[in-house]
Parts: C-alpha cells; sequence; structure tokens
C-alpha cells in the first residue's frame, strides 16, 4: 500500500511545475513546494494522475538585498505595500508504458496589489484585484532506468517543455491603469524548461527522499519585456506514521536573474531565496490523498527593493487513476 501513497512534496510548470514562481518587486508569486507525484513516487506503471491546490501567499515585507526595510526608506516612483496571491494550480499528469510522461498544468491567480504612487510630492494610492488564468505549462519526462538495491528501489528521470504565453499581460484596474507586467498574471513569452529528478525509497525506515532541478528561460520578449531566467532545486523526504499519515519535508531553492526590457524594471527583480517547508499527507484512499505544507523562508537575498512573503500556506488533494 505504501507505494500507492507518495510523498506530495514543490508549487515547476512552482505548479509541479511552477517551481517558477516569481517574485518581483511587485510581488507575484507561486509557492515552489514540489507537488508532482512522478518524481516522488517513483511511478514508472503507465497510469493517470491529478493534483489540484490552492496557495496562499502574502507578500507585505519590503526588502533590500537581505535586509528587511521600512516603506520610503529608499525612494521609488512607485511604494510597494502589498501583494496577496490566492492561486488555484490544477495538473493532468499521464504516464505511458514505455516510460515517457506529459503533465499540463494550469494556475488560476487571484491577486490584490497595493501601492503608492509619489506624484509632486503627494502619494495616490493604485490597486488591482483580478483573477485570471495565467501561464499554462507542458512539461514532457522521459524516466531513466536506474541500477541499485532491489531493496531500496530508485528512479530518475529527465524534464522538458514548455510555458506557454497563456496569462494576460494588459489586465488593468478601474480606473484603466494598467498593472506592472511583473504583477500580470502572464509574462506575454514562451519559455523552455528543462530538467531532470531522482527518487528513492527506503522501506526499512519508512522513508522516502527526492531531489529535482528544474532550469527555465524565456526564448522570446513580448512588448518589451523578457522575465529574467530562473533555477529551481528542490529537496525533500517523507516519513510514515502508520499506513495512511505521512510526515513530509522539503527544501526548496530558487534564483532568479533580472527581467529585460523597456517595460521591465530590472533594478528591482531578480532575486536568490531558499525556504522550508514542512507538512503532512493522509491518505482518503489508496489512491487519493489530501496533503498541505506550511513554507518558511531561510534566506531571501532580492535585488534593488522588492516585496517578499514572511510564509506562505498550501493545502491539495492528489489522486491517481
Amino acid at each position: 500500500m505504501r507505494r500507492t501513497l507518495p510523498m506530495l512534496l514543490t508549487c515547476a510548470a512552482c505548479l509541479p511545475w511552477l517551481s517558477a514562481a516569481a517574485w518581483a518587486s511587485c510581488g507575484s508569486a507561486f509557492c515552489t513546494v514540489n507537488t508532482n507525484w512522478t518524481s516522488e513516487s517513483a511511478m514508472v506503471d503507465a497510469g493517470t494522475t491529478f493534483d489540484l491546490r490552492h496557495e496562499s501567499i502574502r507578500l507585505d515585507q519590503l526588502r533590500a538585498g537581505t535586509d528587511d526595510i521600512r516603506r520610503g526608506q529608499i525612494p521609488r516612483h512607485h511604494e510597494e505595500v502589498r501583494t496577496t496571491n490566492q492561486n488555484l494550480v490544477a495538473t493532468f499528469s499521464h504516464n505511458f508504458a514505455s516510460g515517457w510522461g506529459l503533465s499540463v498544468t494550469a494556475p488560476v491567480v487571484d491577486r490584490d496589489h497595493l501601492h503608492l504612487h509619489n506624484h509632486h510630492g503627494g502619494q495616490l494610492p493604485e490597486e488591482w484585484n483580478f483573477t485570471r488564468l495565467g501561464d499554462v505549462r507542458v512539461v514532457g519526462r522521459y524516466q531513466l532506468p536506474v541500477l541499485g538495491d532491489p531493496m531500496r528501489p530508485a528512479s530518475g528521470g529527465l524534464l522538458f517543455g514548455l510555458k506557454l504565453p497563456t496569462g494576460k499581460t494588459d489586465v488593468a484596474n478601474g480606473a484603466g491603469a494598467v498593472a506592472e507586467r511583473s504583477l500580470q498574471p502572464g509574462t506575454g513569452t514562451t519559455d523552455m524548461i528543462v530538467g531532470a529528478y531522482y527518487y528513492q525509497q527506503l522501506p526499512a525506515q519508512d522513508l522516502s527522499w527526492f531531489a529535482q532541478g528544474q532550469y527555465q528561460h524565456a526564448m522570446n520578449q513580448h512588448d518589451e519585456f523578457r522575465p529574467g531566467a530562473q533555477l529551481g532545486v528542490d529537496v525533500g523526504i517523507r516519513k510514515a506514521i502508520g499506513e495512511k499519515l505521512g510526515a513530509l519535508l522539503q527544501l526548496n531553492m530558487v534564483v532568479k536573474r533580472r527581467d529585460s526590457g523597456n517595460e521591465a524594471e530590472p533594478e528591482d527583480s531578480g532575486s536568490r531565496q531558499a525556504f522550508l517547508s514542512p507538512g503532512l499527507s493522509y491518505a482518503l484512499a489508496e489512491t487519493m490523498q489530501i496533503y498541505g505544507f506550511y513554507q518558511q523562508p531561510i534566506y531571501q537575498n532580492v535585488n534593488g527593493v522588492q516585496l517578499v512573503a514572511r510564509r506562505a500556506f498550501m493545502v491539495g488533494l492528489a489522486g491517481r487513476f
């Protein structure tokens, strides 16, 4: 039964493939927790999985480099106040008998953002509140044979795919002001995604672990904007607690380069961040489980001035059929 109760550990297409977390000056974000069944459960047989998760991320702390700062401490044309992200992320994944597989991840972004526009010595509040489809990710994979101790079964694979420009890039508020590009639900670009993963079970200790690396790079620009390339690395473990309950722990690391283009804010984009993400999973049935994570930043180093999160939360439902 333990083989059908995989650990659910990211957000890369941060989405299972949604480790492509956006951390910009305005604070648009996805969770970096990895919830991909394939890389974490050594699913080598043909079959289909689904994952539906909700992420809650409030970014309300201004940071410069590795230091927290107060609003107005470093002058900017826009003084960021807060961004609240309530993301719903759905992933459909199918594994073929040949070892090939395919995952499609679609996020729905519910975002509320407030900043203060400095104008002739005064401060004018500007706010955006929208719910839109974000950028869909289509990621293929190939399961590689891994030799080793049969008492410690392992699996590994390669990832390759695209982030598609399905999210809007011209969302405006009630006053007709178009949101800055890093706040928009989509980037407008088609991005290449490549990566690899490794998973191993340790039945004697009721333990399993995984590692995954993923790189994303925009292959074009859209309306004078190109998002910075980013690299995500996730390492996680699962410890069985009885037949249905599992304790989860992940270390998630993301490095993002500066955005570029006339519509970008290169001075205030790009970061290096690490998060510790403990969680629990519970089996509702042999092929279905719920899970939850709490994500705590342990290192945040940003370029310029950016909003960051003090914490994030995620709950989800995953199954196989």
